[in-house]
C-alpha cells in the first residue's frame, strides 16, 4: 500500500511539474511605468507558459523568427534576437517621454520584434500616445495595443 501510495505522490507530483507556469522562451517582459494599483490594474500575466504550451508554440515560434532573416527583413538571423534590446529601449523611451509616469501602469512584452502594451491607462489617448511612442523605435515591427482604460485620477 506504501509503494502505490508514493507512486501516486511521484506521479502527482510531475504533473504540478508540467502544469508550472514559466517563461519558457526567456521573452523580455519588463514593466514601464507603476501609477495605477494592482487593485485596480492587476499586473498582466506576462509570457508564462506551461511545458505543454511550450512544445505546441515552438514550431510557429521557430518558423516566425527566421522566416524574417530569410525574406530580407531582419539582419539577424532569428526575429526574436532583436528582443532583448528592444524592450530596455522601449522603457527608455517611456522614461524620457515623462507623458506616463503618473497616469499609467504599463508593461511590455517583445517577441520577434513586435511589442506588446499590457496594462492600464487612463484614457484612449494615452494609449494611442503610447503606442505611437513605441512604433517610432527601431527594430520594431509591430505593436499590439492590449491597454485597458481605468478612469479615474492617479490616486484611486
Amino acid at each position: 500500500m506504501a509503494l502505490v501510495l508514493a507512486a501516486l505522490s511521484l506521479l502527482a507530483g510531475t504533473a504540478r511539474a508540467e502544469d508550472a507556469r514559466r517563461n519558457v522562451f526567456d521573452d523580455p517582459f519588463l514593466q514601464l511605468t507603476t501609477a495605477i494599483p494592482p487593485s485596480a490594474c492587476p499586473v498582466p500575466p506576462g509570457p508564462l507558459l506551461t511545458d505543454a504550451e511550450a512544445k505546441a508554440q515552438s514550431h510557429g515560434r521557430i518558423e516566425r523568427g527566421t522566416s524574417c532573416f530569410q525574406s530580407g527583413r531582419c539582419r539577424l538571423p532569428n526575429a526574436y534576437l532583436y528582443d532583448k534590446e528592444i524592450i530596455p529601449r522601449v522603457r527608455q523611451a517611456v522614461a524620457a517621454d515623462g507623458r506616463f509616469d503618473a497616469t499609467t501602469s504599463v508593461w511590455a512584452l517583445g517577441q520577434r520584434r513586435w511589442v506588446w502594451l499590457q496594462g492600464c491607462v487612463r484614457t484612449a489617448d494615452e494609449a494611442a500616445a503610447l503606442e505611437a511612442l513605441v512604433r517610432q523605435i527601431d527594430d520594431v515591427e509591430n505593436v499590439v495595443n492590449e491597454l485597458k482604460i481605468v478612469p479615474g485620477s492617479p490616486a484611486n
